[in-house]
């Protein structure tokens, strides 16, 4: 949250989970959302930092009050979810949060997806500022597959273009598996995370080569020059642009939200949160493979680290969550006295 200097050594604190779960809630309601929305908010967010997804963490919480100071996000609303089709969920987020909606209609979804053997579920007019892969990470504990993807503001110089028009424009896929934690992967579009380029701002870092363009559309490792008037480039080339285009059809286009480029937040002064669109399809597995899916998935992991992989996606971050359920979540102590102050007023 603070800034601090890259060469200075600060003091650490270490807190529970539920107590930071709980802190964050009072700072959400105190700031203008309703107990049920905070409550939501706050798991998101204490979840990221427990497992240490700092870009996700605790670090966006002046985004979120921002942003509700800002008046551009509804704090208080409450998601309007329509039985649409068999296989179909569509949520209106009320220019709220992406999370509430995909809890107001998570048990119609999980509904549909075990009857039909796969449902889809449609959030619009919603933000999204958090990580992805808890949004899908549940559905895998339930033995479900899932896939999300959500787009967000315009940040991303298309392969071969000379100007942003894309979104970071994240997807997130979670799988069970036997013997083991579900199989989880979140990876943004862009050749990096956009929160990952704040921190890297804030904590006087360089780049690797090939992340972002400057104002100029040079290529740069300064973190600030490509947030003030510079752009991030996409993952992998043209590659990663054409995925980002798919992120931006399927959450925006298909869901009735906003691409990355049609909303305007310049008469809402300290808007952070993007206000677009996001689409999650769960498949339940036990309708194609029958009761095999989770063995045959532990198998690919017992492949996979027979060939000489030694970390999959999401290791680091079950591991980093069972340190902090054992000793806490370690946090800088400016930080957590910061909040605690933001939760009193």
């Amino acid at each position: 949250m603070s800034a601090q200097s890259p060469t200075v050594a600060t003091a650490r604190a270490s807190i529970r989970f539920a107590e930071l779960v709980e802190l964050l809630q009072q700072i959400f309601v105190r700031h203008g959302t309703s107990p049920q929305v905070a409550a939501i908010l706050a798991h998101n967010c204490a979840s990221a930092e427990r497992d240490g997804a700092h870009s996700h963490g605790i670090f966006r919480i002046p985004g979120y009050l921002s942003t509700l100071a800002s008046g551009w996000v509804n704090g208080t609303s409450v998601p309007s979810v329509t039985d649409v089709a068999s296989g179909v969920v569509r949520v209106d987020a009320g220019n709220g949060f992406a999370q509430p909606a995909l809890a107001a209609a998570r048990p119609l979804l999980v509904e549909k997806a075990r009857s039909a053997g796969i449902a889809l579920l449609a959030i619009h007019n919603s933000h999204h500022f958090a990580a992805l892969w808890p949004d899908v990470e549940p559905f895998a504990e339930e033995g479900l597959v899932a896939l999300s993807v959500v787009n967000s503001m315009t940040c991303v110089v298309p392969h071969g273009a000379d100007r942003p028009l894309f979104g970071t424009n994240p997807i997130a896929f979670a799988a069970p598996r036997a013997d083991g934690a579900p199989i989880v992967f979140d990876l943004a579009t862009s050749a990096i995370a956009h929160g990952d380029v704040q921190i890297a701002a804030r904590k006087g870092e360089r780049l690797p080569v090939g992340m972002g363009v400057d104002s100029l559309g040079q290529p740069t490792q300064d973190p600030k020059a490509i947030l003030e008037g510079g752009a991030l480039l996409p993952f992998g080339g043209h590659k990663g642009s054409a995925l980002s285009m798919m992120v931006e059809l399927l959450a925006a286009a298909l869901t009735g939200g906003n691409f990355s480029f049609e909303f305007d937040w310049t008469d809402h002064p300290g808007a952070r949160t993007p206000w677009t669109g996001q689409l999650l399809i769960v498949i339940d597995p036990s309708k194609t493979a029958g009761q095999s899916f989770a063995q045959r998935s532990q198998e690919l992991v017992r492949q996979m680290h027979a060939a000489g992989l030694r970390r999959l996606p999401g290791d680091r971050r079950h591991r980093t969550r069972a340190k902090s359920q054992e000793t806490g979540i370690e946090l800088d102590a400016q930080d957590l006295r910061e909040l605690r102050s933001l939760a009193a007023g």
